[in-house]
């Protein structure tokens, strides 16, 4: 369904592949986990780890490990909806009071937006959307929470965003009398998947921290007909795990 990252029909993809050819003199600019293909002859190098790179995210997770991992302490915060649509997804911003605590690490929430299809996959299975919630460490690490959907019943969180994404890709939106909780994007079980991955775009850098969480909300079929009559496909496909270990918590 049309063009993915929002790429010109005029860039050249490989054969019987809806991406763009990795070959393409073509700059993947990355912000905040969000792909944008731009004109560029220097992109070489950020091309060559995006290609070759041995800890890049997307996955598919076949074999996890279990593994004794520190729960998720979550203290997310409800604050006023700002909504943006970027050309590719409706991006949420939230501030700074919302944080996640793994372990003896602390990290803040940035913002949360949305995937299809879902990106990282389990056993081969593909998820229809995904939620990438975004944080940062106090020294400027970065990880990303990720919540799978699968069709099914309508989704409360969406129901009450979809109605309030901008028209036009013209910045942030603060909705005067709508609420953004990302508590709502949170299942019930707080058990999750773990690697080590990267930018999911351009410069594609690793040391990137990825929780996947188990349990998977659902969406109807009709939200995600509405997502779809307004944001292309917009994920990079799995990639291989070049001997990573992906952790299981219980």
């Amino acid at each position: 369904m049309g063009v993915d990252f929002g790429v010109p029909s005029s860039v050249p993809r490989a054969k019987g592949s809806k991406f763009p050819e990795t070959s393409c003199r073509v700059r993947w600019r990355i912000a905040l986990g969000w792909a944008l293909l731009v004109g560029s002859g220097a992109a070489a190098a950020e091309a060559a780890l995006c290609q070759h790179g041995h800890r890049q995210s997307p996955v598919d997770i076949v074999a996890p490990v279990r593994a004794r991992l520190a729960p998720l302490e979550f203290d997310y915060r409800s604050a006023l909806l700002t909504i943006a649509n970027d050309g590719h997804t409706a991006r949420v911003r939230t501030g700074n009071s919302s944080r996640l605590k793994v372990g003896r690490e602390t990290w803040t929430l940035q913002q949360f937006h949305f995937h299809t299809p879902g990106g990282d996959r389990l056993a081969g299975e593909e998820f229809p959307m995904a939620a990438h919630l975004l944080h940062k460490g106090r020294s400027g690490q970065l990880l990303a929470l990720v919540v799978w959907f699968r069709l099914g019943a309508e989704n409360p969180a969406l129901k009450a965003l979809l109605p309030h994404i901008p028209a036009n890709a013209d910045g942030d939106h603060r909705i005067a009398g709508a609420v953004a909780d990302p508590n709502a994007l949170l299942p019930a079980r707080k058990t999750y998947y773990r690697y080590d991955g990267s930018l999911t775009a351009s410069p594609c850098t690793e040391g990137v921290t990825w929780l996947v969480m188990q349990q998977a909300l659902e969406l109807s079929p009709e939200q995600l007909q509405v997502w779809r009559t307004r944001f292309a496909d917009n994920i990079r496909p799995p990639q291989p795990l070049h001997g990573r270990v992906v952790h299981e918590s219980w």
